[in-house]
């Protein structure tokens, strides 16, 4: 797994994991595949795939996302030599399959359209290369994860997905593209049992929520979802994210039901504070609106806000960079991912630039690698020394620790408990030996820190000095779940002003979970790519 922004590779070493998540894609085809297989899980990002595991399989299927291209690559060019069929899915292969040799069957779109008709073939002995289907997926019929599966001590945080498909229609963005326009969830029966099943594993830790847009039908999430997720917290307090739009900030008493059921963390897909490149791309959901304000209302209603963030739009003047610093400061989104537009295959924007034969070659699948697959109109020197200046700018430590200053300032903690963990104290310390003693910007560490025992909110103040008495009873206990978690997650490590090392320190968890996992799964699609 090459490091990206959602890859949390320099983070996840202070809770001493190997990965954000386990691949949800191939756990839930495990559990479609016939009971009378032996199957096992190699997910390549916490573990080596091994000549052992080649010899025990009769195949290997494999799934990836784009920007693990080249490392699936790799897994099919051992699995030939080890003479080990090979069977592929997934985002990666449904974008591109033609590209990829070696491989003995596709298996594309929806797992729970093409897999069966792939292992009806199987056992009659006529299995075809390629399966696709235009049909979108009844997911309430989807099997729970095996979570079995998995080794869950490796993982800093298990994924489940009650949606798929988004009602909006960005120009960028690929999901309509994968999983249609039409919200479409499973049951809540079906949610709280994966829930339970994480639970009587004995996993207390996050949990993401996947979807693309988990509010893309209100009424839905307030009448049925949240009223059994709040039900099922109690006694639990275990702690959420997912991704949504924005206009969730319309809409208090949703936004109340999801913090009450134990949402912390929201990932909004800002993209740009000018108006005239949120008409070029569609997102009509972010138009005549003041998004700082949008952002501070969510931040004050118990959520953090985690943001995207894109430059290169044909309507962006060069004076967008400094815009786009300024936004990011005053909202206090200290998790901001910013990336150059990017076209992927079956985008409105990909047909677009295609007609004006402004598109490149196939591209990277990394939101923040400084590259992309389009010919901008501003000049593409000018447009990569802009963006450059962006990141070297917010995740200097300077800029960094103000806007954590600035998010604690509005952020309303959720009233409810939490307990502190043996982990998280060896976190703590693992922050104050790296960054408080080591790092460059231990300067900008201490005085963040010494801000927040003395000066922050009253709730912020309580939590960090219970950090050092070791005391967490008699006060609302969840109040730095994003300052010691988000924070250190985005913390910057480097400080050397060079783009290519800003880059890997802007690294962050999200939905699109760790894809390249080998065994002999085959998944159809489960792995949606964040979006923002």
């Amino acid at each position: 797994m090459p490091p990206t922004f959602w890859s949390f590779k320099r983070a996840l070493g202070f809770i001493g994991k190997k990965a954000s998540s386990p691949p949800l894609g191939l756990l839930t085809v495990a559990a479609m595949l016939p009971s009378d297989w032996p199957v096992r899980l190699v997910d390549t990002t916490v573990r080596k795939l091994t000549e052992k595991h080649l010899a025990w399989a009769d195949c290997a299927f494999i799934s990836g996302m784009v920007v693990q291209r080249e490392s699936a690559r790799a897994v099919i060019a051992r699995c030939n030599d080890a003479g080990v069929k090979v069977v592929a899915g997934g985002p990666l292969f449904t974008s591109e399959y033609e590209s990829f040799e070696g491989v003995d069957h596709f298996v594309l779109n929806e797992a729970e359209v093409t897999l069966p008709r792939f292992l009806s073939d199987l056992e009659r002995g006529c299995a075809e290369r390629l399966y696709t289907s235009t049909e979108f997926a009844d997911i309430r019929k989807s099997p729970a994860p095996r979570w079995d599966l998995v080794e869950l001590n490796r993982y800093a945080s298990m994924s489940v997905q009650y949606s798929r498909g988004c009602p909006y229609d960005c120009e960028f963005c690929n999901v309509t593209t994968l999983f249609g326009h039409k919200w479409r969830t499973k049951t809540t029966e079906q949610v709280i049992a994966e829930l339970d099943g994480l639970y009587t594993l004995g996993w207390r830790r996050g949990i993401f929520f996947v979807d693309d847009n988990l509010i893309g039908n209100r009424r839905a999430l307030k009448e049925d979802l949240l009223p059994a997720l709040i039900a099922w917290q109690k006694g639990k307090g275990i702690p959420l994210q997912t991704q949504l739009s924005i206009d969730l900030a319309d809409d208090e008493p949703l936004t109340r039901m999801m913090v009450e059921a134990g949402f912390r963390t929201v990932f909004v897909g800002i993209e740009t504070p000018d108006e005239e490149s949120l008409a070029e791309c569609n997102k009509r959901q972010n138009k005549g609106r003041n998004l700082v304000d949008d952002v501070k209302r969510l931040q004050r209603a118990g959520l953090e806000v985690q943001g995207g963030f894109i430059v290169g739009f044909d309507h962006d003047s060069p004076s967008i960079f400094q815009r786009q610093i300024e936004f990011i400061q005053r909202s206090g989104i200290v998790t901001a991912m910013v990336g150059l537009l990017q076209a992927p295959p079956g985008t409105r924007l990909n047909e677009r630039l295609r007609r004006e034969d402004r598109l490149l070659e196939r591209g990277s699948g990394d939101n923040v690698d400084g590259t992309t697959n389009i010919v901008p109109v501003m000049n593409l020197q000018l447009l990569r020394e802009g963006y450059e200046r962006i990141l070297n700018t917010i995740y200097s430590p300077k800029h960094y620790y103000k806007r954590v200053r600035t998010f604690l300032r509005e952020y309303r903690a959720p009233a409810i408990r939490d307990s502190l963990t043996a982990r998280q104290i060896l976190a703590f310390f693992r922050s104050v030996y790296r960054l408080g003693i080591v790092g460059r910007e231990r300067l900008q560490y201490w005085k963040l820190l010494l801000w927040t025992v003395f000066r922050g909110p009253s709730d912020f103040r309580w939590r960090s000095r219970s950090r050092f008495t070791g005391t967490t009873s008699g006060r609302p206990a969840s109040g730095t779940s994003c300052h010691r978690s988000s924070q250190w997650d985005a913390l910057p490590l480097d400080d050397t002003g060079h783009a290519r090392r800003s880059l890997r320190i802007v690294r962050r968890k999200l939905t699109a979970n760790c894809l390249c996992g080998v065994s002999p799964l085959v998944p159809g699609g489960f792995e949606p790519p964040s979006t923002g």
